[in-house]
Protein backbone atom coordinates (compact mmCIF):
# COMPACT_ATOMS: atom_id res chain seq x y z
CA UNK A 1 0.00 0.00 0.00
CA UNK A 2 2.56 2.59 0.95
CA UNK A 3 4.51 1.77 -2.30
CA UNK A 4 1.29 2.46 -4.18
CA UNK A 5 0.86 5.90 -2.44
CA UNK A 6 4.96 6.82 -3.38
CA UNK A 7 4.19 5.90 -6.69
CA UNK A 8 1.52 8.49 -6.96
CA UNK A 9 3.35 11.04 -5.09
CA UNK A 10 5.69 10.31 -7.70
CA UNK A 11 3.71 11.09 -10.29
CA UNK A 12 2.61 14.07 -9.34
CA UNK A 13 5.48 15.36 -8.42
CA UNK A 14 6.98 14.58 -11.53
CA UNK A 15 4.21 16.22 -13.63
CA UNK A 16 4.62 19.37 -11.26
CA UNK A 17 8.70 19.14 -12.12
CA UNK A 18 7.92 19.24 -15.70
CA UNK A 19 5.76 21.51 -15.89
CA UNK A 20 8.16 23.97 -14.24
CA UNK A 21 10.71 23.18 -16.03
CA UNK A 22 9.13 24.17 -19.33
CA UNK A 23 7.65 27.19 -18.12
CA UNK A 24 9.21 29.23 -20.73
CA UNK A 25 7.31 27.31 -23.18
CA UNK A 26 3.42 26.81 -23.96
CA UNK A 27 2.88 24.92 -21.33
CA UNK A 28 0.22 26.42 -18.09
CA UNK A 29 -1.31 24.23 -15.36
CA UNK A 30 -4.47 23.85 -14.00
CA UNK A 31 -5.58 23.28 -10.17
CA UNK A 32 -8.90 22.25 -9.86
CA UNK A 33 -11.53 21.86 -6.78
CA UNK A 34 -14.74 19.58 -7.48
CA UNK A 35 -17.39 18.78 -5.17
CA UNK A 36 -20.31 16.81 -5.55
CA UNK A 37 -22.37 16.24 -2.15
CA UNK A 38 -25.34 14.27 -1.87
CA UNK A 39 -28.36 16.10 -0.09
CA UNK A 40 -30.75 13.04 -0.04
CA UNK A 41 -31.16 10.14 -2.69
CA UNK A 42 -32.20 12.59 -5.14
CA UNK A 43 -31.06 15.84 -4.42
CA UNK A 44 -27.05 17.10 -4.79
CA UNK A 45 -25.09 20.26 -4.63
CA UNK A 46 -22.23 20.53 -7.28
CA UNK A 47 -19.49 22.60 -6.19
CA UNK A 48 -16.14 23.99 -8.19
CA UNK A 49 -13.30 25.89 -8.31
CA UNK A 50 -10.83 26.09 -10.78
CA UNK A 51 -7.26 28.46 -10.50
CA UNK A 52 -5.96 28.36 -14.25
CA UNK A 53 -2.54 29.42 -15.14
CA UNK A 54 -0.08 30.28 -17.66
CA UNK A 55 2.58 28.65 -16.08
CA UNK A 56 2.51 26.39 -13.11
CA UNK A 57 1.25 28.96 -10.62
CA UNK A 58 1.23 32.90 -10.00
CA UNK A 59 0.39 33.83 -13.97
CA UNK A 60 -3.27 33.77 -13.80
CA UNK A 61 -5.07 33.38 -16.99
CA UNK A 62 -8.22 32.12 -16.03
CA UNK A 63 -10.72 31.67 -12.26
CA UNK A 64 -13.87 29.99 -12.53
CA UNK A 65 -16.28 29.31 -9.86
CA UNK A 66 -19.30 27.20 -10.71
CA UNK A 67 -22.05 25.53 -8.92
CA UNK A 68 -25.13 23.99 -8.94
CA UNK A 69 -28.30 22.20 -7.87
CA UNK A 70 -28.83 18.50 -9.48
CA UNK A 71 -31.61 16.14 -9.04
CA UNK A 72 -31.24 12.42 -10.26
CA UNK A 73 -34.31 10.93 -12.48
CA UNK A 74 -33.46 7.44 -11.60
CA UNK A 75 -31.01 5.85 -8.35
CA UNK A 76 -27.71 7.82 -8.30
CA UNK A 77 -27.78 8.23 -12.13
CA UNK A 78 -29.29 9.92 -15.02
CA UNK A 79 -28.41 13.64 -13.20
CA UNK A 80 -29.93 16.81 -14.50
CA UNK A 81 -28.51 19.64 -13.18
CA UNK A 82 -29.47 23.77 -13.06
CA UNK A 83 -26.05 25.81 -12.29
CA UNK A 84 -24.52 29.05 -12.44
CA UNK A 85 -20.56 29.97 -13.00
CA UNK A 86 -18.37 33.14 -12.53
CA UNK A 87 -15.19 33.40 -14.73
CA UNK A 88 -12.48 35.72 -14.73
CA UNK A 89 -9.96 35.91 -17.32
CA UNK A 90 -6.57 37.68 -17.96
CA UNK A 91 -5.54 36.86 -21.44
CA UNK A 92 -2.76 38.69 -22.87
CA UNK A 93 -2.98 41.09 -25.55
CA UNK A 94 -1.38 39.29 -28.93
CA UNK A 95 2.76 39.92 -29.37
CA UNK A 96 2.72 41.60 -25.90
CA UNK A 97 3.44 40.77 -22.34
CA UNK A 98 0.14 42.69 -21.20
CA UNK A 99 -3.13 41.04 -20.32
CA UNK A 100 -6.65 42.43 -20.67
CA UNK A 101 -9.24 41.65 -17.76
CA UNK A 102 -12.77 40.24 -18.67
CA UNK A 103 -15.60 38.72 -16.14
CA UNK A 104 -18.45 36.21 -17.83
CA UNK A 105 -21.55 35.09 -16.02
CA UNK A 106 -22.77 31.62 -17.14
CA UNK A 107 -26.40 30.02 -16.58
CA UNK A 108 -25.77 26.43 -17.62
CA UNK A 109 -27.83 23.59 -17.34
CA UNK A 110 -26.30 19.88 -17.88
CA UNK A 111 -27.65 15.59 -18.22
CA UNK A 112 -24.85 13.38 -17.24
CA UNK A 113 -25.87 9.50 -17.37
CA UNK A 114 -23.21 6.47 -15.92
CA UNK A 115 -22.64 3.21 -17.49
CA UNK A 116 -20.52 0.39 -15.89
CA UNK A 117 -18.79 -1.85 -18.34
CA UNK A 118 -16.84 -4.40 -15.95
CA UNK A 119 -13.79 -2.37 -14.38
CA UNK A 120 -14.72 0.34 -16.38
CA UNK A 121 -16.84 3.73 -15.38
CA UNK A 122 -17.85 5.70 -18.27
CA UNK A 123 -19.74 9.21 -17.78
CA UNK A 124 -21.55 10.95 -20.51
CA UNK A 125 -21.68 14.29 -19.36
CA UNK A 126 -24.35 16.90 -22.07
CA UNK A 127 -23.79 20.36 -20.80
CA UNK A 128 -25.87 23.77 -22.59
CA UNK A 129 -24.42 27.18 -21.31
CA UNK A 130 -25.81 30.85 -22.10
CA UNK A 131 -22.90 32.91 -21.59
CA UNK A 132 -23.47 36.47 -20.09
CA UNK A 133 -19.89 38.16 -21.50
CA UNK A 134 -19.18 41.88 -21.47
CA UNK A 135 -20.96 44.06 -24.36
CA UNK A 136 -21.38 40.38 -25.82
CA UNK A 137 -24.03 37.43 -25.18
CA UNK A 138 -23.41 33.51 -26.38
CA UNK A 139 -24.52 30.01 -26.04
CA UNK A 140 -22.39 26.87 -26.64
CA UNK A 141 -22.74 22.97 -26.62
CA UNK A 142 -20.67 20.52 -25.08
CA UNK A 143 -20.41 16.84 -24.67
CA UNK A 144 -18.11 15.26 -22.46
CA UNK A 145 -17.30 11.71 -22.75
CA UNK A 146 -14.81 10.13 -19.06
CA UNK A 147 -13.37 6.67 -18.57
CA UNK A 148 -12.29 5.72 -15.05
CA UNK A 149 -10.05 2.52 -15.38
CA UNK A 150 -8.90 1.17 -11.80
CA UNK A 151 -5.21 -0.47 -12.14
CA UNK A 152 -5.18 -1.99 -8.50
CA UNK A 153 -8.45 -2.97 -7.58
CA UNK A 154 -11.36 -4.00 -9.21
CA UNK A 155 -13.53 -1.10 -8.26
CA UNK A 156 -13.15 2.15 -7.28
CA UNK A 157 -12.89 2.30 -3.88
CA UNK A 158 -10.60 3.18 -1.05
CA UNK A 159 -6.58 2.93 -2.22
CA UNK A 160 -7.41 2.38 -5.65
CA UNK A 161 -4.97 3.77 -7.93
CA UNK A 162 -6.58 4.27 -11.56
CA UNK A 163 -6.41 5.81 -15.11
CA UNK A 164 -8.38 8.71 -15.95
CA UNK A 165 -9.38 9.53 -20.11
CA UNK A 166 -12.03 11.71 -21.10
CA UNK A 167 -12.28 13.79 -24.15
CA UNK A 168 -15.00 17.30 -24.31
CA UNK A 169 -15.95 18.70 -27.39
CA UNK A 170 -17.86 22.58 -27.56
CA UNK A 171 -19.49 24.20 -30.40
CA UNK A 172 -21.01 27.12 -30.67
CA UNK A 173 -24.72 27.92 -31.89
CA UNK A 174 -23.94 30.73 -34.18
CA UNK A 175 -21.31 30.67 -36.92
CA UNK A 176 -18.02 29.35 -36.33
CA UNK A 177 -19.63 26.47 -34.89
CA UNK A 178 -16.60 24.60 -33.71
CA UNK A 179 -15.21 25.89 -30.37
CA UNK A 180 -12.51 23.58 -28.93
CA UNK A 181 -12.21 20.14 -28.31
CA UNK A 182 -9.87 18.90 -24.91
CA UNK A 183 -8.55 15.57 -25.07
CA UNK A 184 -7.03 14.71 -21.24
CA UNK A 185 -5.13 11.76 -19.49
CA UNK A 186 -4.27 10.93 -16.25
CA UNK A 187 -3.76 9.13 -13.17
CA UNK A 188 -5.52 9.13 -9.91
CA UNK A 189 -5.65 7.89 -6.16
CA UNK A 190 -8.88 7.21 -4.23
CA UNK A 191 -8.41 7.95 -0.76
CA UNK A 192 -11.69 7.12 0.18
CA UNK A 193 -15.22 5.74 -1.90
CA UNK A 194 -15.90 9.92 -1.29
CA UNK A 195 -12.44 11.53 -1.95
CA UNK A 196 -9.30 11.42 -4.63
CA UNK A 197 -7.06 13.08 -6.37
CA UNK A 198 -5.76 13.16 -9.90
CA UNK A 199 -2.97 14.09 -12.08
CA UNK A 200 -3.42 14.42 -15.51
CA UNK A 201 -2.35 16.18 -19.13
CA UNK A 202 -5.00 17.60 -21.35
CA UNK A 203 -4.52 18.97 -24.60
CA UNK A 204 -7.07 21.89 -25.66
CA UNK A 205 -7.40 21.85 -29.67
CA UNK A 206 -8.60 25.36 -30.81
CA UNK A 207 -9.40 26.74 -34.28
CA UNK A 208 -5.97 28.03 -34.94
CA UNK A 209 -4.24 26.38 -32.58
CA UNK A 210 -3.65 24.04 -29.48
CA UNK A 211 -2.11 24.22 -25.84
CA UNK A 212 -0.94 21.89 -23.34
CA UNK A 213 -2.09 22.24 -20.17
CA UNK A 214 -1.34 19.77 -16.73
CA UNK A 215 -4.26 19.80 -14.42
CA UNK A 216 -4.15 18.63 -10.68
CA UNK A 217 -7.46 17.93 -9.08
CA UNK A 218 -9.20 17.32 -5.62
CA UNK A 219 -12.34 15.03 -5.89
CA UNK A 220 -14.89 15.40 -3.21
CA UNK A 221 -17.99 13.48 -2.81
CA UNK A 222 -18.60 13.34 0.84
CA UNK A 223 -22.66 13.40 1.83
CA UNK A 224 -24.07 16.04 3.88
Amino acid sequence: MKNKVRLFCFLVLLFITANSNAQKSDLGNWFAYLGNQKINDRWNWHNEVQYRNFNFAGDLEQLMVRTGLGYNLSENNNNVLLGYAYVHSEPYIAGTEEKTRTDEHRIFQQFITKQQFGRVSISHRYRFEQRFLQDNFKMRFRYSLALNIPINKKVMEKNAVYASLSNEVFINTKQNHYDRDRVYGGIGYCFSKYVKVEAGVMSQLLPATSRTQFQIMIFNNLPF
